[in-house]
């Protein structure tokens, strides 16, 4: 019998790994795409069971390619759509409505609600709870790893309380941030306010994911200032980020 496909549609690395984690254990073929053209190849070469998507992209967006499915149904093939989004107001939420999407999932997300969307969507058997005496070597190993308070917060809160996760998961990050601070320095000489706007709305659901409360709060400064393209502020908050992303290891 062959496994269910799930096409995951985000051009952010680090949120591709999360999900690629978070979903490792799973009877299904999880398929990447890096953008709307890539995902219209996947979907293509066979049927997928779940399309989850993210919206802000460069070039075409994740509202394009919901747009695309509805107007094409032999593309979408039956797949449930779900988006996987930083933006999900009130207004986006009342525009997602009207596409057929079955489910809205916001960043950052817990292992275990992205884990039952899953199943819930392939039809696959719930996940087995941690046992209590599973739940206390995660938290002794947590403590002896050296993670802060607000760290510990997030394994529980996001991780389930799977430390090695959060540990692969903060690691595949910090390999990421040397291509983020090349995008970003780019974006900034070349003075390109969306690009700016896209990596901070992105990196401020890395970081709150990875118990970075204060350097989210500080990418989602830059992205706000990345929407005005107001360079008065984008140049500091940029370089205070910099910094940050710079000094992880």
């Amino acid at each position: 019998m062959s496994r269910a496909r799930v096409l995951l549609v985000d051009d952010d690395a680090s949120i591709r790994r999360f999900v690629a984690l978070a979903l490792e254990d799973l009877e299904i073929d999880l398929v990447e795409a890096e953008n709307v053209p890539q995902a219209r190849e996947r979907l293509a070469e066979g049927r997928c069971e779940l399309v989850i998507t993210d919206l802000m992209m460069p070039g075409e967006t994740g509202l394009d390619l919901l747009q695309q499915l509805a107007e094409r149904p032999e593309l979408r093939a039956g797949a449930r759509l779900a988006v996987f989004s930083a933006g999900l107001n009130a207004a986006m939420q009342a525009r997602l409505a009207g596409l057929d999407v079955w489910r809205q999932l916001s960043k950052p997300i817990s292992l275990v609600e992205l884990e039952e969307c899953v199943r819930e969507a392939v039809g696959a058997a719930a996940a087995t709870p941690a046992t209590a005496t599973e739940a206390a070597a995660n938290e002794a190993s947590a403590a002896d790893d050296g993670l802060d308070a607000a760290e510990q917060a997030t394994v529980a809160r996001h991780f389930a309380g799977d430390r090695s996760l959060f540990l692969a998961y903060r690691a595949s990050c910090v390999a990421q941030f040397a291509q983020d601070i090349r995008q970003g320095d780019d974006a900034m000489a070349r003075g390109d306010a969306p690009a700016v706007r896209r990596l901070a709305h992105s990196l401020k659901s890395v970081l709150l994911t990875l118990g970075q409360p204060g350097a989210s709060a500080q990418a989602r400064q830059l992205e706000d200032a990345g929407a005005r393209a107001d360079w008065e502020l984008c140049r500091p908050l940029w370089q205070a980020l910099r910094t940050h992303l710079a000094d992880q290891r």
